[in-house]
């Protein structure tokens, strides 16, 4: 997937990823070696090869699906360990449900519990020198900012919070007038624009990233363009903030960036496979999930007098305005005294509404809305007319989100906690406009590959 591997997930995640996947793939490999000898490995190597890959890619699901992947932050040793384990014994339970069903494939138990204790070594050999290369920031692209205010703040905030950034910020250049700012002491601000040459030659940088706050008329031109002369990558503050945290800085953008910047556009074959994955993926959904909406159904229906269904007014495509389906998880007058965002530890939610809410089965419905067109799988939640019209005025470009189909799921639900209040409303719509500009199939099956994950571990419910 081109957009996850160039623009969000550094090239060293990538290869760790792979890395690891190697290890075990080549540690399996290398038990059977052993145990069947060189005459008898290699008359069924290709028999072996697809067992090992088998072990591989469902141990590296399972630690996925238990944040290993995730290095941004530093985590506790006893903590990854006490994961490691949990999804190693997932792994373990998947494989023996496929060796039932397909006993052809099975590793047999002395081939497969040495394997076993040799990839938790190799496993936590690998990670232990990967987490100290983190440390130690080695591997980092060096990196020069051109300007020390908010745009060039936020950047660093993003670089320094990451540990898995990739970049290293060796100098800012421009005039620190915050006192207050998180910049260190020891990473030099330099005023003189004209000593970034001389800069980026001493710290062999390889990028310079403009994050100018206002740039007119202070753009050092010349010394820019020698930097380019001399091979060094010149990238606007705005777009490498948006490759490094997988959002746009709604506060930093002007219309020109978003006029001319690459994006916002999805061809008409795209558009039609889209829309076909959309239908396929509701009617299957529709039909696989029958027993559960019948049950939800008798349940609300039990529990609180009203409606099994709850309709309200969303704001879709183009800014019309459509009926969005959801099962009823509240009592049917929770908004008798008027339109209010939703809150943590809801009064209004039923004992049943709080658990479909939490595993997202109160979502099921809206799979009628995908089959009659009004919204998609994935793409950004539809919110309510009220408070899009409140949203509009205070939030630059919030009705941009209105360009394409509303989704069941999105790029803002994976990445953001639930929000419910007009600062989260910001924070979502820089993941949202991040999504429509970088709209791309593959990324929608991203999404939804994540969304398992989340509807699994039950993250952002409320």
């Amino acid at each position: 997937m081109p957009f996850i591997l160039k623009q969000y997930y550094p090239a060293r995640n990538v290869f760790f990823f792979l890395g690891e996947g190697f290890l075990i793939f080549l540690t399996v490999n290398t038990v059977y070696y052993l145990f069947r000898g060189p005459h008898l490995y290699s008359e069924v190597a290709f028999l072996y090869g697809m067992r090992a890959l088998l072990v591989t890619m469902i141990f590296q699901l399972s630690f996925y699906f238990f944040d290993l992947y995730d290095l941004s932050g530093k985590v506790a040793a006893a903590e990854v360990l006490a994961r490691i384990m949990q999804a190693f014994g997932v792994g373990c339970i998947v494989l023996a449900f496929v060796y039932y069903f397909f006993p052809i494939i099975m590793i047999s138990s002395r081939v497969f519990w040495t394997g076993y204790g040799a990839i938790c070594a190799s496993i936590f050999l690998w990670r232990f020198v990967y987490n100290k290369a983190l440390d130690r920031k080695m591997f980092v692209q060096p990196v020069v900012v051109l300007g020390a205010g908010a745009l060039a703040t936020r950047i660093f905030t993003e670089i320094e919070g990451k540990r898995d950034s990739g970049y290293k910020i060796v100098s800012f250049i421009g005039s620190k007038k915050n006192p207050a700012s998180p910049i260190p002491e020891h990473i030099p601000v330099v005023a003189e624009m004209e000593q970034l040459p001389r800069l980026c030659q001493k710290h062999k940088v390889e990028k310079v990233v403009v994050a100018l706050d206002d740039a007119r008329g202070k753009t050092p031109v010349q010394e820019l363009l020698q930097c380019k002369m001399q091979g060094i990558s010149i990238e606007n503050g705005v777009t490498f903030y948006e490759g490094l945290t997988g959002k746009i800085m709604v506060e930093k953008v002007n219309p020109s960036w978003l006029i001319y910047s690459s994006g916002f556009q999805l061809s008409r074959w795209s558009t039609f496979i889209k829309r076909f994955l959309d239908i396929a993926l509701s009617f299957a959904g529709l039909l696989v999930s029958l027993p559960v909406t019948l049950i939800s159904a008798v349940i609300i229906k039990l529990e609180s007098p009203g409606p099994v269904f709850y309709k309200q007014d969303r704001v879709g495509e183009k800014g019309k305005v459509f009926n969005v389906i959801k099962f009823r998880s509240m009592r049917s007058d929770a908004e008798k005294n008027g339109p209010v965002w939703a809150m943590e530890n809801d009064t209004r939610v039923t004992r049943y509404g709080g658990f479909i809410r939490k595993v997202r089965i109160d979502e099921i419905p809206q799979m009628w809305n995908v089959l009659k067109g009004e919204m998609s799988f994935v793409g950004p939640r539809p919110e309510r007319p009220v408070f899009v019209e409140q949203l509009t005025r205070t939030i630059p470009y919030y009705a941009l989100r209105h360009s394409v189909k509303p989704g069941i799921t999105g790029w803002a639900q994976i990445c953001y906690p639930y929000g419910a209040s007009e600062e989260d409303a910001l924070r979502k719509l820089e993941y949202d406009l991040y999504y429509i500009k970088n709209l791309s199939l593959q990324m929608d099956l991203w999404i939804i590959f994540q969304t398992i994950k989340t509807v699994l571990s039950q993250k952002g419910a409320r």
